[in-house]
């Protein structure tokens, strides 16, 4: 296992259509593992793939709770098949780190995805956990949660974004564990 960089917006690979996974072997369980160490180091409770430069369609999410509302979940090629209901919260994304904003998304879902066993399952989602499969989904179709606001809100994160990032220079940041030393 290894911590990843995470790409910034701007990064092409954000706005690619990840590929679809054929087998899930070594290669791809050891992007799995980098996922949630990258995840967890980041203080995040989603990663897709791509957001680690990887244009292929596995993504994880870690919700904290037991029950449906809550666990780890890998998602290799997940497919919704069914979302009702609605649901409005503010989303954040490790790869626009410290910019917000609310997202209407379907408060229940029902998806198909592989897990790391190569194994396809049935997941139910509500709530937060379906949020943030949503969100997931969405990176591996190059789409990020500020594409879900209205145009006058995108604006203004987008300003945000470059205010933040201003002087600052590249595409991928380091994802440092908390307590790490960043020498």
């Amino acid at each position: 296992m290894s911590l990843r960089q995470i790409h910034l917006l701007g990064s092409p690979v954000l706005r690619q259509r990840a590929q679809e996974i054929g087998v899930v072997g070594d290669e791809v369980r050891a992007l799995i593992a980098d996922l949630f160490e990258t995840m967890r180091a980041a203080n995040g409770v989603g990663l897709a793939a791509n957001q680690v430069g990887v244009a292929r369609r596995v993504a994880v999410v870690s919700v904290e709770g037991a029950g449906p509302e809550g666990g780890e979940h890998v998602l290799v090629n997940p497919v919704v098949l069914e979302s009702e209901g609605a649901q409005v919260g503010e989303e954040g994304c490790l790869s626009i780190p410290d910019i917000y904003g609310d997202v209407r998304r379907a408060d229940r879902l029902v998806l198909e995805a592989t897990d790391e066993r190569g194994v396809r399952r049935r997941i139910e989602a509500r709530g937060f956990l379906a949020r943030a499969i949503q969100h997931e989904i969405d990176h591996l179709d190059g789409i990020l949660f500020i594409d879900r606001v209205g145009a006058l809100k995108r604006r203004r994160l987008l300003a945000e974004w470059r205010k933040a990032r201003k002087g600052q220079e590249g595409l991928l940041r380091d994802v440092v564990p908390e307590g790490a030393s960043r020498l």
